[in-house]
C-alpha cells in the first residue's frame, strides 16, 4: 500500500462473531451485537472499547457493523461509529442512507458517540440512534468525548432523528471499564 492509499478493514475475528445473514428485530438483539463486538475488540487486542451496528429499522437486516480502530491503525477518526457508517454508504451506494429508495436505518453504538461521531450521525442519513453507555461513563474511563451538549442532542431530534440512550447501559459501561483498566487511553 502506497503513503497515498488508506485501506480500512475490520479485523478478522468479526467474521466468527457477525452473523450477517440474522435479523436482528429490536434494540436488544442489536445493543448486544454492539456491546458484544466492543467487547472482542478488547479481549482479542484490536482497538477500543466501542462498537457499532447499522440496520434497516423494518426488517432488522444487519447492513454494516464497525469498531474502534484508533490505535492499531494510527488513525484518531477510525471511531466505530465512522467505520459503520463508511460501510454501510459503501454497501449501498450512496453517501447517505437516507437517500431516496433505501429504508430507514438505525445507528447503534455501545455507548454515546463522542463530538465527531455525533456529528456524523447527522450526515450519516440515519433515522435512529441507539445508545448504550453514556457519554459519563466513557470520561469515567477516561476519555474524552469533546463539546456535546444537551442540545446536540435535541439538535438531532429536530433533524427527525429518533434517540434512545441507556439502553443495557451497565453491560456497556463494563467494556468501558475492562479497557481503561489495561488499555491505552488515546484522547484523554
Amino acid at each position: 500500500m502506497s503513503e497515498h492509499e488508506l485501506r480500512i478493514a475490520l479485523p478478522p475475528w468479526v467474521a466468527e462473531v457477525v452473523e450477517w445473514t440474522r435479523p436482528y428485530p429490536d434494540d436488544d438483539t442489536r445493543m448486544r451485537l454492539a456491546i458484544t463486538l466492543a467487547a472482542e475488540n478488547v479481549r482479542r487486542g484490536t482497538g477500543g472499547p466501542f462498537g457499532a451496528v447499522i440496520v434497516e429499522e423494518e426488517t432488522g437486516r444487519l447492513l454494516s457493523i464497525g469498531v474502534n480502530r484508533v490505535v492499531p491503525e494510527n488513525n484518531s477518526i477510525l471511531h466505530a461509529e465512522v467505520i459503520a457508517f463508511m460501510m454501510a454508504q459503501r454497501r449501498v451506494g450512496s453517501y447517505t442512507l437516507g437517500a431516496p429508495g433505501l429504508p430507514a436505518h438505525t445507528l447503534v453504538s455501545s455507548c454515546e458517540p463522542c463530538a465527531m461521531c455525533l456529528g456524523a450521525t447527522l450526515w450519516s442519513g440515519v433515522r435512529r440512534l441507539v445508545c448504550g453507555a453514556t457519554r459519563e461513563d466513557a470520561m469515567g474511563a477516561r476519555f474524552d468525548e469533546g463539546p456535546v451538549f444537551p442540545q446536540s442532542y435535541r439538535y438531532l431530534e429536530a433533524k427527525g432523528i429518533a434517540i434512545v440512550r441507556g439502553l443495557l447501559r451497565d453491560e456497556a459501561r463494563a467494556v468501558l471499564e475492562s479497557y481503561a483498566a489495561t488499555g491505552e487511553i488515546y484522547n484523554g
